[in-house]
């Protein structure tokens, strides 16, 4: 791994477009937006409205909106959702250990800059811009920003394109795993068991039917089917799953009911009924090619209850629809045996600080190997029947 760079001195971009770091996001017409953003609900215009507006991403929560924008003269070409923060809470990329150095030698890790979706580890591009080289003129835009007094830039859970072009630019790499579901054109569930191995295809036909005989029951709610009382009931479960777990939730009802207004054609809940009554919920959002399993909750644990609410129904929703993948979310190996399978997230840091930096690029690249050699392990314990 190379050696940190000294940020300031990169050699401009090919093309220099305007990059600005003072026009707010609700400045920005949200079609111009999201058209960089290739219409994706989860970069979407009214995605990071609803975390603003509402107060979930916000100074207030440690979340300071910095947005980069790249104009050719009046025409906005590129973007790069940014925030200063003063902790290290909502990102899924664990770097306390990094802050933790930094108060032991007396020095300040916050604040830092990232740039992320709060609260959403959903790997995607973090530079909206179609040209390569209006990426990188925002995130060497993002990199001199680290003037202002900030210690580190981190870019969190960027596309295989966008981590190659930052390591480029020197910043470091740092590897991570998540779990994804891949559509193998399964007619339905039962053509989806028959990929599996014996012994987890009999675990999973176990677990539905132990809940069937426990009386549970699921309707799947798309869109403007959601009603108001449907998410109010899913955000008790929520609230309720994350207070079993001594935590508070970063997400308010306001940001639900806001994402069901601006965002419902992208939304999916599913509701678990058991006698008639109302159980647990989980809220999916979904495009053409993808959905992404972002938040559960249940009013009391039951077994099974959570691996069919939050994977096999959704499992369900994307072979009906012919979605090509789901994306289970941050960490839990558990999910392997569900069938989704380890792949690789990647994020990018770039840090101030040349002693810290090339002491966190020599963590990051024995991590990698680390993370190489896991991914490995855990494909070795897929749950389908070997290709012959």
């Amino acid at each position: 791994m190379h050696a940190p760079v000294p940020y300031s001195h990169h050699r401009p971009p090919v093309v220099a477009p305007l990059v600005r770091n003072d026009v707010p996001l609700s400045a920005i017409a949200p079609d111009e937006w999201n058209a960089l953003a290739g219409n994706a609900p989860l970069l979407s215009h009214q995605y990071f409205s609803a975390l603003h507006d509402t107060g979930c991403a916000s100074p207030a929560t440690g979340w300071e909106p910095r947005f980069l924008t790249a104009w050719d003269r009046a025409m906005l070409i590129g973007a790069m959702p940014l925030y200063a923060k003063s902790h290290s809470y909502g990102e899924y990329v664990f770097d306390w250990g990094w802050a933790d150095a930094y108060r032991r030698y007396g020095r300040h890790y916050y604040p830092k800059l990232v740039s992320a979706v709060p609260f959403t580890p959903v790997p995607g591009p973090r530079m909206l811009a179609p040209l390569a080289s209006v990426r990188r003129a925002l995130l060497e835009r993002a990199i001199v920003e680290l003037q202002r007094g900030y210690s580190s830039l981190h870019v969190l859970f960027v596309d295989d394109t966008q981590a190659r072009e930052g390591g480029a630019l020197g910043m470091i790499a740092r590897d991570g795993v998540q779990f994804h579901w891949r559509n193998d054109g399964y007619r339905d569930f039962a053509d989806y068991l028959a990929a599996m191995n014996h012994d987890k295809r009999k675990k999973i036909r176990q677990e539905r039917r132990r809940l069937g005989e426990a009386g549970v029951t699921f309707v799947r709610r798309i869109g403007r089917d959601i009603g108001r009382d449907d998410l109010a009931f899913f955000f008790d479960c929520y609230r309720r799953t994350y207070r079993a777990h001594h935590s508070t939730p970063y997400l308010s009802l306001e940001f639900f009911d806001e994402i069901a207004r601006t965002l419902a054609d992208h939304l999916m809940l599913v509701l678990g009924y058991r006698e008639g009554e109302r159980l647990c919920a989980a809220l999916d959002v979904f495009d053409d090619t993808t959905l992404w399993g972002r938040y559960w909750g249940t009013r009391e644990y039951v077994p099974g209850l959570h691996f069919e609410a939050c994977y096999y129904q959704a499992i369900e929703f994307c072979i009906e629809r012919g979605i090509a993948s789901f994306e289970g979310g941050a960490q839990g190996v558990h999910k392997l045996a569900r069938g989704l399978l380890p792949v690789p997230t990647h994020s990018l840091h770039a840090i101030a600080d040349r002693t810290f930096g090339s002491a966190i690029a020599d963590y990051c690249m024995r991590e990698r190997a680390d993370v190489a050699h896991s991914i490995d392990e855990l494909e070795s314990g897929s749950p389908f029947r070997a290709q012959k």
